[in-house]
């Protein structure tokens, strides 16, 4: 009987669970507002792979448009180089660009774009990921209110465009060029006059005259921005900038408000852009250079070995005036502890494939 019983109650139960409605949790949603340094038609920056757009969809996609951000270019919304103090006051939520941009307000920012001399792809993903660079990132912008996160690489870039050859260091007196970070720093150390101008500024300007060099970033954005078309001497060492970091600058408050679920889609979606990107610029660097050369009588060479030498030493010294601040000596000392025990590495690695290997 106790069994009968048991059976019978389990039944009622059952029944009025099935009864029941089914209560649903809804899940919060979240609108955002992205500012950008780059145009809204950019490649590279605006559109395509890896790109900030790239961004949105992926999280978007991924978070069931619980997180929906809205783009806007330079000047869309507010001014190219004015997205970082935006996302800092919260006047929108993301801010994309390039940490060394923001350098006049702090020093520390360059290192998590480029460093001068520095590490390349790979070996910036290694620091960043895996050796201390996002911590330290983040503590750099914390006072700023601002959480970042990589997406995006350039890989090793170009060192410039010059309207005329540059055969020794006394040819870089006087010229005036657009180059940005602590690159323009070191040049500084040789007389040159630096411009920061937003990438839609440059062409005009090489072409006006205002400028007689520039930097972009390679082949196939610079011949996008028809810098061919005004100079033809195109240099590479790739010294100033071995494998340049984008970044979102995100609000810390509005980051805080994330659940850990969409922090995490963030987060994954930056990190598949900064992958995929930097395979575009790899791909479609090679076949631009090729037409550079081959279509549009372009001279591409390596600097003199005497002239890298110099900007070597001039940055070594750029780099040491900066140490005085101890947020920056903790920053450079992690970066080039971790870049010791890297160049060993490849140099074994890498280093002697590339010895042996010679192209066709």
């Amino acid at each position: 009987m106790r069994r009968r019983d048991f059976f019978k109650t389990a039944t009622l139960a059952s029944a009025a669970t099935l009864a029941a409605p089914h209560v649903v949790t809804a899940q919060a949603t979240f609108t955002w507002r992205m500012t950008s340094a780059y145009g809204p038609r950019a490649a590279f920056y605006s559109v395509g792979p890896g790109s900030a757009t790239d961004l949105i969809q992926r999280i978007q996609t991924m978070s069931s448009n619980r997180l929906r951000i809205q783009f806007f270019g330079a000047g869309e919304l507010v001014p190219a180089f004015e997205g970082f103090d935006a996302a800092s006051a919260g006047t929108v939520e993301m801010n994309y660009g390039n940490s060394y941009f923001w350098t006049g307000k702090s020093f520390a920012a360059q290192y998590f774009t480029a460093v001068p001399f520095g590490l390349n792809f790979q070996g910036m993903n290694g620091w960043l990921y895996d050796g201390g660079g996002m911590d330290l990132w983040r503590e750099t912008y914390d006072r700023f209110n601002l959480v970042p996160i990589p997406c995006g690489n350039t890989g090793v870039q170009m060192t410039g465009w010059f309207r005329k050859p540059i055969e020794s260091i006394a040819d870089l007196r006087g010229l005036k060029m657009r180059i940005p970070g602590l690159a323009g720093r070191v040049y500084q150390q040789f007389g040159v006059d630096v411009r920061l101008l937003p990438g839609g500024e440059i062409f005009p300007a090489l072409e006006r005259g205002v400028i007689d060099a520039a930097e972009f970033v390679g082949p196939f954005l610079d011949r996008q921005l028809g810098l061919h078309r005004v100079a033809k001497n195109y240099y590479t060492t790739g010294w100033h900038e071995t494998a340049t970091v984008s970044e979102v600058a995100i609000n810390k408050t509005a980051w805080n408000r994330l659940p850990n679920e969409l922090k995490a889609i963030v987060e994954n979606a930056c990190a598949a852009c900064n992958v995929v990107s930097e395979a575009w610029a790899q791909k479609n660097n090679a076949e631009a250079l090729d037409d550079l050369v081959t279509n549009h009588q372009v001279v591409a060479r390596p600097l003199p070995d005497s002239v890298v030498d110099e900007l070597r030493k001039a940055n070594d010294k750029v780099l040491e005036a900066g140490l005085t601040d101890p947020l920056v000596k903790k920053v450079h000392d992690s970066y080039f502890a971790y870049y010791a025990k890297y160049a060993k590495w490849t140099a074994l690695s890498e280093g002697v494939y590339h010895a042996k290997v010679r192209p066709s």
